[in-house]
């Protein structure tokens, strides 16, 4: 399998893809060592992953470096990430004690109840391109603190990033037979889905986490699903400082190329400040230096994937066709590498594929609303359901909105941003299940009840 630089689209290195042999290997390494790790103390675990993210902070500059060559972040995003996804593995292992720790949770003269969480066994993970260290922290971090073996599958587009992940696990302490790196495109991952793990957990599009979960389902084990989002932001006319919101959304929005589940991709604006609000956002895209990921002060550059500018394309010709006007961007970049002009759309309207549809790029539709019902209804308007924002100088205005929106995750007065101490969860084709957080934890066990009597 050939690693592309997006930016250059030349190949950086030819790696070796798992078959059908080489996987079975794998996974009866998992077997054979699986038991072992379970049976190391909680806290020695926390030992172990609070090592790793140290080793990731001493080698910061050449995992950064893999990881834009590969899938073509700016370096200092990259550095961010790194970091981001250190921090999140921090509180999980400072949590896991307090809350994978058997629970008492009734004692009498004749009968103690307790709960014992157990890990699943062996648990596959096939994780996403767009952020390997943030995404893939929140499966293997807990799973490993659970006591669970674990394959890791790196999407294609982030294979070395995988393997760096893979050797700095094995550094710190966890190992080798614990955790196993599964390198291949979608036919390894295919290939996963027929062997007998005990829960899977999957990152990427509503199309294939669709296909993974019917295909799993028979097998009556764990599957939770990390997937796409199309997440609003609302701005009310109560804002403040129209401006400085501005900026946070477009960060919102186009940060790491718009290329997360979580990214802003819809915003709506109440008309009282709707002018004040799209001048302020099209000054701050504007200001955006665009090109190669490694040059210095870079916020826009690559698209990861060269088949992602195609449908951005289309998403563009779409809404200009039904009435939308192109206020900054809307092409694709004349030069080598999948670049795509940050670009900002207004008079969109939900007839619009840019409104309805994923984009996961850098692109942005802003449209016009009279109040905050109008906002809700089209805030619902979708079949995705990971993220909403609202934008206000109340907070409580800000929570009856948010508590009619169908989001796993509600921000106020800010957006696309995760928390190691909440729970990061999807509804609709957003998906299913919780990670991070101690509901996270305890995904990746199975209780057992104990009734003791005396």
């Amino acid at each position: 399998m050939n690693i592309i630089n997006p930016a250059t689209e030349e190949i950086i290195a030819t790696i070796q893809e798992d078959n059908q042999a080489s996987l079975a290997l794998k996974f009866e390494r998992l077997q054979t060592s699986a038991k072992q790790w379970a049976a190391v103390p909680i806290q020695k675990r926390a030992e172990i992953l609070e090592k790793f993210v140290t080793l990731l902070k001493e080698n910061m500059e050449e995992l950064a470096s893999i990881l834009t060559s590969e899938m073509g972040k700016p370096l200092q995003q990259s550095r961010n990430e790194i970091n981001g996804a250190g921090g999140k593995a921090i509180w999980l292992a400072q949590h896991a004690t307090q809350y994978l720790s058997e629970e008492i949770m009734s004692v009498s003269d004749q009968m103690t109840e307790k709960i014992v969480h157990e890990p699943l066994g062996i648990i596959c993970n096939i994780s996403a391109w767009n952020y390997p260290y943030n995404v893939g922290v929140n499966i293997f971090v807990p799973a490993l603190l659970a006591g669970n073996a674990v394959m890791y599958k790196p999407s294609e587009y982030a294979t070395l990033t995988g393997l760096q992940i893979g050797k700095y696990l094995v550094e710190a302490g966890v190992p080798a037979d614990v955790f196993q790196v599964a390198i291949g495109e979608g036919d390894v991952g295919r290939a996963l889905l027929d062997m007998p793990f005990d829960g899977y957990y999957f990152t990427g599009s509503y199309q294939t986490g669709q296909k993974i979960y019917e295909h799993v389902s028979k097998k009556m084990v764990p599957c939770i699903l990390e997937l796409g989002g199309k997440d609003p932001v609302y701005v009310a006319d109560d804002v403040v400082d129209v401006a400085g919101a501005a900026a946070g959304i477009a960060d919102g929005a186009f940060y790491n190329n718009g290329q997360s589940c979580c990214s802003v991709e819809r915003i709506y604006v109440q008309s009282a400040i709707y002018d004040a609000f799209v001048e302020a956002f099209v000054a701050e895209v504007r200001s955006w230096k665009m090109g190669s990921p490694t040059e210095d002060g870079v916020y826009i550059t690559v698209l990861s994937r060269s088949a992602q500018l195609a449908i951005l394309e289309n998403q563009v010709a779409d809404a200009l066709t039904k009435g939308a006007q192109v206020l900054v961007g809307g092409k694709r970049v004349d030069r080598k590498g999948n670049y795509f002009e940050p670009t900002v759309l207004v008079n969109v309207t939900h007839d619009m594929a840019v409104m309805r549809e994923e984009s996961f790029g850098p692109i942005i539709g802003i449209m016009r609303v009279e109040n905050d019902a109008e906002a809700v209804a089209l805030m619902n308007d979708t079949s995705y359901g990971l993220t909403a924002g609202v934008y206000s100088a109340g907070q409580q205005r800000a929570e009856v909105i948010l508590a009619q929106i169908n989001a796993g995750s509600g921000y106020w007065n800010c957006c696309d941003r995760v928390s190691a101490a909440l729970p990061w969860s999807g509804r609709g084709h957003s998906g299913f299940g919780s990670t991070l957080s101690q509901v996270g934890l305890r995904n990746f066990t199975k209780p057992k009840a104990y009734h003791l009597r005396k």
